[in-house]
């Protein structure tokens, strides 16, 4: 299962097509998943956060957020979502491909947005609390998205284009002229682990494994993943694998044994030991308490 997959769980206000490849996912923290891992992909995403308050982190940079606040994530950058203790979340998922909005030749705003925007040459902030001055004309966008998406009315498909055409004119009022294109090799090595994981978690994966992805010796890798990530790689492995898990026993009715053995885990008896110190309780539990009313 891909990380981002949690989605099709999800109510879906738009599912997205070949042509049109937008989507707004309705997602509520603890009640579908207490966290969505760091992953990244080639898509544009738009957290938007309805209800209570949670936490974000955008390229590592954690991100306190509340009822209101809009968090952008453009291509390529690293991101999660998790739930802040004691609280609740509801949000918004907007995901959407740039490709939508670009055309092949000649364009200026292809030319002087958003190609530099796919290729990491701008930057804008990422957060855009309720204070924010600009947040009044971006919440507009997406309120008014959230409309067009309740009937989707015959030629919606130019209503939400013209919608995200005035977000971005919002966010290039946000951003500084296009930088020259930086590579940031650390940030690179973290997101090929992180997607060989997201991509092979189901197998047995060793640190020689992992660090030859980066071509780095065990030794560095050990020390570069726990320095980035403030955790050794096996534990958040493990971690991750248990998140899967979790889904997996709200989303399917494959007996727990069955779920241990999809997510990686070759012993039984110490998927359930790991899981409850994770969750607090056994998957059973956890699954048995998930589908009362």
């Amino acid at each position: 299962m891909n990380t981002l997959e949690y989605e099709n769980t999800q109510e879906t206000k738009s599912h997205g097509q070949g042509n049109f490849p937008f989507n707004i996912y309705l997602c509520s923290i603890p009640l579908d998943f207490t966290t969505v891992p760091l992953h990244w992909h080639n898509d544009m995403e738009i957290i938007y956060i309805k209800k209570g308050q949670g936490n974000v982190t955008v390229n590592l940079a954690p991100i306190s957020v509340k009822e209101g606040d809009i968090v952008v994530v453009p291509p390529g950058q690293l991101h999660s979502i998790e739930q802040a203790e004691n609280f609740s979340m509801e949000y918004e998922n907007i995901i959407f491909n740039l490709n939508m909005l670009m055309t092949p030749l000649g364009d200026s705003c292809t030319e002087k947005f958003f190609q530099p925007l796919v290729q990491g040459q701008i930057l804008f902030p990422n957060y855009f609390p309720t204070d924010s001055c600009l947040h009044p004309a971006l919440s507009l966008c997406l309120d008014t998205m959230d409309e067009i998406c309740k009937t989707f009315p015959k030629g919606y498909q130019l209503a939400i284009k013209g919608q995200l055409f005035s977000f971005f004119y919002g966010l290039a009022l946000a951003s500084p002229a296009p930088l020259p294109l930086q590579k940031h090799k650390s940030l690179d090595h973290l997101k090929d682990i992180l997607k060989y994981v997201e991509t092979n978690y189901r197998e047995k994966i060793t640190i020689t494994d992992a660090a030859g992805i980066c071509g780095f010796s065990n030794s560095h890798f050990m020390k570069f993943f726990k320095s980035s990530m403030s955790v050794s790689f096996m534990d958040y492995l493990n971690d991750y694998r248990l998140t899967m898990a979790a889904r997996l026993l709200l989303s399917s009715s494959d007996s727990i044994a069955t779920i241990a053995t999809e997510t990686g885990f070759e012993n039984l008896s110490y998927f359930n030991r790991v899981f409850k110190r994770k969750y607090k309780c056994t998957p059973s539990f956890f699954r048995a308490q998930s589908s009362e009313p």
